[in-house]
């Protein structure tokens, strides 16, 4: 499958007045809270990063999906969304799709974790991301739906971001000095003892 994916992200300080503000607007569970690991995989000399690209291996609730993102062609510029051509298949065998990668030169880079519930409206996607550093949601549609929705939700428009995990993981290790390379729960976790 391949599209362009527009996406906003925001932080939640109260995941019950999220989850009943999305009941009210209509919004039902796509996909109950499931775990969900994320490798990223990039040259050593991180090619893909610099050309603002990713190569992505995710299981997440049975399902085990390779991804490629990338910046789109000129005239579907930044703003106040964030938009990635999306390419996206399911395999049956990450061990195997892992391989394949290394063998072409490309390595683990970054690994990130979560706990993710989506709620569909019928327009857009709702996903509530319950990550080591703290409980995000996005919105993904068109950017109208999504400025509709954030408005609807009532979220501040100064708290829509259009960081990326490993962007937010880096303002995180900024602020708590944490060296850790990896976002899951365990490094975190160890993270937090050793600054006590």
């Amino acid at each position: 499958m391949v599209g362009i994916e527009t996406e906003i992200k925001f932080a939640v300080s109260n995941l019950a007045l999220l989850e009943a503000r999305l009941t009210a607007l209509g919004f039902v569970v796509k996909t109950a809270r499931s775990f969900e690991s994320n490798v990223l995989f990039d040259t050593p000399e991180r090619t893909l990063r610099a050309r603002r690209e990713l190569v992505r291996i995710r299981e997440y609730a049975g399902r085990t999906v390779v991804t490629h993102k990338r910046v789109p062609p000129s005239g579907v510029g930044e703003d106040r969304h964030k938009h990635r051509v999306e390419t996206e298949t399911e395999v049956d065998d990450e061990a195997a799709i892992a391989g394949i990668l290394r063998a072409v030169g490309m390595e683990p880079v970054f690994r990130y974790e979560k706990w993710r519930t989506e709620y569909r409206d019928g327009r857009g996607l709702c996903v509530v991301d319950e990550t080591p550093i703290g409980v995000y949601a996005e919105l993904e549609g068109e950017p109208e739906w999504i400025d509709l929705t954030a408005d609807a939700l009532q979220v501040p428009t100064e708290m829509r971001t259009t960081m990326s995990y490993g962007r937010l993981f880096d303002q995180w290790r900024e602020a708590t000095g944490a060296t850790v390379q990896d976002l899951t729960f365990e490094s975190v976790k160890a993270a937090a003892l050793l600054r006590g």
